[in-house]
This record gives structure tokens, C-alpha cells and sequence, in this order.
């Protein structure tokens, strides 16, 4: 019995599970890639966290001593894995759809927050038991400590503005750079003084504090309509730090699960902001949009510019005779829970002999992939989603576009204003099909809180309603047609 315990607890399996873990991980991250084998690439990752964690569990700490000590160590163990459980299982089961951006920035920020508690214990532990670590460890416990309070504050502020908490808009303190600096600054200083030899848990608890307070200025200036980019750039942070700490643990699994995590988001953030036309370092620097955009968009003069309200059946009429029609979902799609009721649309379409094409923007939503997530929910096959660079060289030849929810990623201020604060951004040239159909609820703006003039443009008509409402309404008269 003692020789099979020692087997399980020896380094060399416990290593080998950690190997099997993190190659897990790699493959169920390659079958996120598309929706046919995203669940089961979910299902191949969750394998192997229960895996790291058991190989976590029977195996030794970076002080070699084993991580479940005693029964009391057992106990406390078991207690968060059931508090986890019975906060994330109920939490993940009922979210809403539209309301999955909130969750993704909260459970990233809970990620970043282990890592800065983590760290903070493991440096008041190398204190009780003789003093500082050494270098090789104490460095990667004190980057951990910044980044993952950063990511832990910053993912809050994001989750309240996209829970609407916090109001959308940007919100700048005056000389807010020069606060941040002096906050970055300080959390440096701190760090720096405790590497050369100060052993303070106040100056840990100063690194904590002071990127605490930048987490929540870095991310307050940011507007509603950099959001994905920022959801993007925290998780990569939480990922960045996990690597971190786990160098400090000596935890093979976490420095590879966190480096996965830091890349994919590095490339994911990079991607979205040249979808942007933006810089990240402009996006941290404070965004635009969001709030008040009915506000905005009502404040404009509109001069002699009118819209062309339209019917269902009207719409019915020019979906179901032409030859191709291109969909552009947006936010407004996911507050309706319309995706269903747009694959219906679809389907019946495609029965009349209609080619039918979804058009989807890397940053349309509030969070990265928010529209093919839930497309993907309602089995729209993942060969008619076509990327933006695909799809808006089909716009000409487009017969109808039908614009469902989306606003600032079919502005065509992006194109045609040097004085909007969206131009230079790439967006879905929606305005070059021969028609356009827009449906909204109201001529609000969008997130960026700036008015569209396609709206007003005389290929365009919108219909007012409730997206869902409004496509079971259209698919109802393209059927009866």
C-alpha cells in the first residue's frame, strides 16, 4: 500500500499526467475551432482539467512538501471544489445568450484574482518559513501579482459596464494617463524593492492595491464598442499570469495551459483591433461608445433626411425573389434570442431556391465570436458564415441584405467620415448590395453612440419591431408567397 501511494505521488507520474493533461487541452482548443467539434473540444479540455487536478492534488508543493498534507487540507479542498461547483454548474447553465460576454469577462477576471491570492500566499508563506524566495521564484510570484490584480479589476469594470451596472460611455478622471502611470509606477516600485531584498508583506499588499486601482482606471476609459478587444486583452493577461505563478510553483500544466491562454488571446486581441483599424495601446488609452446612444443618435440634425419604414410582407416579397441574400447579424439579434428564428428564415429561403450567405465582423456583439456562437446554437452550418474580407466582396452581387441587430459594424462613416470616430475602422459594406433591410427596434444609436447614416440611405428600409418578432413575421409571408 505505502509502495503504491509513493508510486502515485512520485514526480515522474505525476508528470506524465501533467503531459496527458496539457496535450488534452491543446486538442480540445484545435476543436473550438468550428461549431461540429467545438462541444466536443469543450469535452476533451474539461478532461483534462480533471486531470491536471488530480495531478495537482497528489503531488507535491514547490517546497516538496505534498499538497494534501493533512485532513484538514483535505477538507478545505473539498469544500471550494464544492462551492465551485455549485456557483459555476447552475451559473453556466442558466446565463442568457446575450448575457454570455458578462460571464466570460467574470469568470476570466476570477481567474486573475486565484492567481494574485496565490501569489500573495504563496510570498506570506516564504516569510513565515525564512524570509524572501529566490529570484527564480520570487520574480514570477510578483508579476503574477500585478497582472492577475489587473486582469481581476479590469474584467469587474468590464462586467459592469456590459451588465449596465456601469454606464457604457468612456469615463476619464482628469490626467488619467498620468494616474495610471503613477499607479504602474508604484505596483513597479514596490515589486523592485521587494526583489532586492525588502521583506514586507505591506509592500506586496501596495503591488495588490496599486494595480487594483490601475485595473479599474485602465479599463473605465474604455467605450462599450472596444469591449471585445478589451475582453480579449484581460483574458490573455489571467493567462499570462497563470503561466507566472505556475512557474513559481513549479506546475507544469499551469505554466502550459497559461501560456496557451496568454498566446490565443495575445493573437485574438491583435486580430480584433486591426478589425478596428484601432491600436491596442489606443484602445487602453480610452475607446469610445456606449451609453446614451438614443441620445446621441437624437441629438444629431438629421436635416431633410428621412428612412422608409417597411412591412414584413414587403420584406417577404424581395427576400423570397431574389437570388442571393446576405444576413448580418449583431447585438440587437442576441437581445431578441432571433437566432433560431433566423435559421428558420434561412431554411425556408434555400426551399424557394434562394442562396443565402451570413456576413459576421470580428468584433459584431460583445464578445469575440459572440455572433457565431450563436449561430452555431442554432445549427447554421459554419460554411455560410463567411468572414468580413469574404463576404463584402459579394455585396455588389447581393440582391437583399437583411442587417439584423448590427449598427456600427455597417457605418459607413467608417468609410466616408474623417471626422467620425469609427473612420479607418474596416467594416461590412452592406451599402453596396441592392437593397438593404434593416431591422431595429428604434432609430437608436449603436454602442459607439454615433449615428448611421445608412439608415437614411434610399436603398435602405427598416423595420421596426422586435428582431425575433420580425423575422417569424417575414418567414410567415415568404412561406404563404
Amino acid at each position: 500500500m505505502t509502495l503504491a501511494t509513493a508510486w502515485f505521488r512520485s514526480p515522474d507520474f505525476v508528470n506524465a499526467l501533467y503531459i496527458v493533461a496539457f496535450t488534452l487541452f491543446i486538442i480540445g482548443l484545435r476543436g473550438l475551432t468550428g461549431p461540429n467539434t467545438a462541444v466536443r473540444g469543450n469535452k476533451i479540455a474539461a478532461v483534462g482539467m480533471v486531470i491536471a487536478v488530480v495531478a495537482t492534488l497528489i503531488g507535491e508543493g514547490p517546497s516538496g512538501i505534498p499538497v494534501i498534507n493533512s485532513a484538514e487540507d483535505a477538507w478545505l479542498i473539498l469544500l471550494g471544489l464544492v462551492i465551485g461547483t455549485a456557483v459555476g454548474i447552475p451559473a453556466a447553465v442558466k446565463v442568457k445568450m446575450t448575457a454570455v460576454p458578462q460571464m466570460v469577462a467574470l469568470f476570466n477576471g476570477v481567474g486573475g484574482g486565484a492567481v494574485a491570492l496565490i501569489s500573495w500566499a504563496e510570498y506570506r508563506h516564504a516569510l513565515e518559513t525564512g524570509g524572501n524566495p529566490e529570484l527564480q521564484v520570487l520574480i514570477p510570484i510578483l508579476f503574477a501579482a500585478i497582472i492577475g490584480s489587473v486582469s481581476f479589476w479590469g474584467s469587474n469594470i468590464a462586467f459592469g459596464k456590459l451588465q449596465e451596472i456601469l454606464p457604457g460611455r468612456p469615463i476619464q478622471l482628469p490626467g488619467q494617463q498620468f494616474i495610471n502611470l503613477a499607479l504602474l509606477l508604484t505596483a513597479i516600485g514596490c515589486a523592485i524593492a521587494i526583489a532586492t531584498g525588502s521583506e514586507s508583506e505591506g509592500l506586496f499588499i501596495g503591488i495588490l492595491v496599486s494595480a487594483a486601482l490601475l485595473g479599474n482606471l485602465v479599463v473605465l476609459p474604455i467605450g462599450g464598442a472596444d469591449m471585445p478587444v478589451v475582453i480579449s486583452l484581460l483574458n490573455a493577461f489571467t493567462g499570462l499570469s497563470a503561466a507566472a505563478a505556475g512557474i513559481a510553483l513549479g506546475n507544469t500544466v499551469l505554466i502550459v495551459a497559461g501560456m496557451i491562454v496568454g498566446a490565443s488571446g495575445t493573437i485574438l486581441t491583435n486580430l480584433m483591433a486591426v478589425a478596428m483599424n484601432r491600436s491596442v495601446p489606443a484602445i487602453i488609452a480610452g475607446g469610445f461608445g456606449g451609453g446614451g446612444g438614443a441620445a446621441a443618435a437624437a441629438g444629431d440634425d438629421h436635416g431633410d433626411r428621412t428612412v422608409r419604414s417597411t412591412s414584413a410582407q414587403d420584406v417577404a416579397i424581395q427576400l423570397a425573389f431574389a437570388r442571393l441574400v446576405v444576413i448580418v447579424p449583431g447585438y440587437g439579434m442576441a437581445v431578441a434570442q432571433a437566432q433560431h428564428a433566423v435559421k428558420e428564415l434561412t431554411r425556408v429561403l434555400e426551399g424557394k431556391g434562394v442562396e443565402v450567405k451570413f456576413g459576421i465582423h470580428p468584433v459584431a456583439g460583445r464578445m469575440p465570436g459572440h455572433m457565431n456562437v450563436l449561430l452555431a446554437e442554432a445549427d447554421v452550418p459554419y460554411d455560410q458564415l463567411k468572414e468580413m474580407d469574404d463576404i463584402n466582396p459579394e455585396f455588389p452581387r447581393t440582391d437583399v441584405t437583411l442587417v439584423i441587430g448590427a449598427n456600427d459594424v455597417t457605418n459607413p462613416a467608417a468609410k466616408d467620415s474623417p471626422d467620425s470616430p469609427i473612420y479607418g475602422m474596416p467594416i461590412l459594406e452592406v451599402d453596396q448590395s441592392a437593397a438593404t433591410v434593416v431591422l431595429k427596434r428604434s432609430m437608436g444609436a449603436g454602442f459607439a453612440g454615433i449615428d448611421n447614416p445608412l439608415f437614411y440611405d434610399p436603398k435602405t428600409s427598416l423595420l421596426f419591431g422586435d428582431a425575433k418578432e420580425s423575422v417569424s413575421e417575414i418567414t410567415a409571408e415568404v412561406q404563404a408567397l
